[in-house]
């Protein structure tokens, strides 16, 4: 069937999108300074990659993401295979249909691979903004604790240590990941008690 080719080779753009979320360094960075200058500057570092393992809402997401993206990807497995099984079908009773007939089928097999692709995109669209969306709330939580951390500790700055860092060393006196860490989750669950509570009082309500 010439008119009416179909591929399956961008389903893999899901998962794609799934894996690439899951790197750190997609989120929004900063770019300050690794020179100090100053002897009396307070500086202390986090290693990103140990904050993001053991921080309990990017856990949380991550799962969620992951889950929903699988779905997604079955899904547009599902509508594939249902094209490909139609295609094929036209394929196989060709030779009983008349011209006409042939080319009526091939139009509206035409639309269905069109529709396919709208959908895909679609879907592939939905999992770039649920990155941005994440991203930008997984580095406004941390930047904001650090923020409040640094100023109650007289920090002038926080600098990310990872393999794609500037800091190639910082001495363990300055790693301040587990307090980072600790304070992170507690901030967390301490959010979502108060999300429960406002949302066991709305439903009281109702």
């Amino acid at each position: 069937m010439k008119n009416v080719p179909i591929a399956l080779s961008g389903l893999s753009l899901v998962a794609v999108a799934v894996l690439y979320f899951l790197h750190f360094s997609s989120a929004p960075k900063t770019s300050p300074s690794t020179t100090v200058t100053s002897g009396d500057a307070k500086v202390a570092y986090v290693n990103s990659d140990t904050v993001l393992k053991y921080y309990d809402y990017y856990k949380e997401v991550k799962v969620r993401f992951e889950s929903k993206g699988k779905k997604l990807e079955q899904d547009l497995q599902n509508r594939a295979q249902s094209l490909q099984n139609e295609i094929g079908a036209y394929q196989r009773n060709l030779s009983t249909m008349t011209i006409g007939q042939a080319k009526a089928v091939e139009e509206d097999l035409g639309k269905k691979q069109q529709n396919f692709r709208v959908y895909q995109q679609s879907v592939e669209q939905e999992l770039v903004n649920d990155q941005s969306k994440v991203n930008a709330e997984l580095y406004g939580n941390i930047t904001s604790y650090l923020k409040t951390y640094g100023a109650e500790r007289g920090l002038d700055a926080v600098l990310k240590f990872d393999p794609s860092s500037d800091l190639l060393y910082g001495s363990a006196a300055i790693d301040i990941t587990q307090d980072v860490i600790k304070g992170l989750n507690e901030a967390f669950q301490l959010k979502k008690s108060e999300s429960a509570v406002k949302k066991d009082s709305t439903a009281t309500k109702k």
